[in-house]
């Protein structure tokens, strides 16, 4: 059944992907970008190109979340049935320099578009794509350090979504205060709401920067020869989920209704690299010469993440398909095929 569908952030990575999969299976999306990111521009080019012969169909709203007046009468044109926020203001690093900015897109933002769907589609589903930053810097959990990476010394299956909250700085803030939003307008509004809190995603057409997606920007770096930095010592920990599954679970919860929920969305503990291991496998992927620079540990930056994705699995039967291994080497050659381009967006 073609559902009428709404993306926030539709031309950002996880959007780009989340649009060709609803134009893939024959819906109507409107996708929602203010162009701000790099690779907005390239994944709109590529949508184009690839929904030629689907049976979906895509429009593209340039608009700024910031602004109440502009999400307010997307949404009363519209009336989805199903709504997928992405967008966001996505480094920490911006966030210290520019809070205002940070909240005014996350926690702002978030706001507007909540009530635009309690004011104009109640019914419609909304997921929202939340971050493990929830959580701050989670000092007191004990980390054990071995030759290449941390680990958690209790928790070997990974954080579970009992974990109290803790915002650690301005992005932690104002990504903690929309994931609460979000799920308190399920409880307060019955809207149908879920929050996935994110660990790290990756995989192709993510135009990763030093800032913000850390696997995508050193297989980028090291495709291309660019320099790069590790801070801290390279045996951070995180866990990696390839983007074809997070849609996945994106697209079962809709399915499923499982309105109300939150879940932590990652590899988990079976799907997991340090820093120091990437470049290992870049190595083995045949890409020489990776020699880091490095700097101080960054505000914040837990120096393991690993998600517990036992509820996922239980409530969305839903498991991770692809390991770091074969998505990396996906990236890698997709780094290799669309280089010039990749240049031409990251002002190479």
């Amino acid at each position: 059944m073609r559902t009428k569908t709404i993306i926030l952030g539709g031309l950002g990575f996880i959007g780009y992907h989340c649009t060709l999969r609803a134009l893939t299976e024959g819906h109507d999306v409107t996708v929602v970008d203010d162009f701000s990111r790099a690779g907005a521009l390239a994944n709109l080019a590529e949508l184009r190109k690839r929904a030629i012969g689907l049976e979906g169909s895509f429009e593209v709203c340039h608009a700024d979340i910031r602004s109440a007046n502009d999400v307010d009468r997307i949404f009363a044109a519209r009336r989805p049935q199903l709504v997928i926020h992405l967008a966001a203001q996505v480094a920490v690093t911006a966030s210290l320099v520019d809070p205002r900015h940070d909240f005014e897109v996350n926690a702002l933002g978030t706001l507007n578009v909540l009530e635009a769907v309690r004011c104009h589609c109640p019914e419609a589903f909304v997921v929202f794509s939340s971050t493990n930053k929830v959580y701050g810097g989670m000092e007191d959990v004990v980390t054990v350090e071995e030759p290449t990476r941390y680990r958690y010394r209790d928790y070997p299956a990974g954080v579970d979504e009992k974990r109290t909250v803790d915002f650690h700085s301005p992005y932690g803030c104002s990504k903690g205060a929309a994931d609460q939003y979000v799920h308190d307008y399920h409880r307060i509004y019955g809207l149908r709401t879920t929050v996935f809190r994110q660990s790290c995603i990756y995989g192709t057409n993510q135009f990763g920067i030093e800032d913000q997606g850390w696997v995508a920007w050193f297989s980028i770096a090291a495709v291309l020869g660019r320099p790069f930095t590790i801070y801290g010592t390279g045996k951070q920990v995180r866990d990696l989920l390839w983007i074809d599954d997070l849609c996945d679970a994106y697209w079962r919860a809709w399915r499923l209704n499982r309105a109300g929920r939150i879940y932590n969305m990652g590899g988990g503990n079976q799907n997991t690299l340090s820093l120091l291991e990437l470049l290992a496998l870049l190595g083995d992927l045949g890409l020489a010469g990776l020699t880091p620079n490095y700097g101080p540990p960054r505000p914040g930056d837990q120096p393991v993440y690993v998600a517990n994705t036992g509820l996922a699995r239980r409530e969305l039967d839903w498991h991770p398909q692809v390991d770091p291994r074969e998505g990396v080497g996906r990236l890698v050659n997709w780094v290799k095929q669309n280089s010039e381009t990749i240049r031409q967006t990251l002002n190479f």
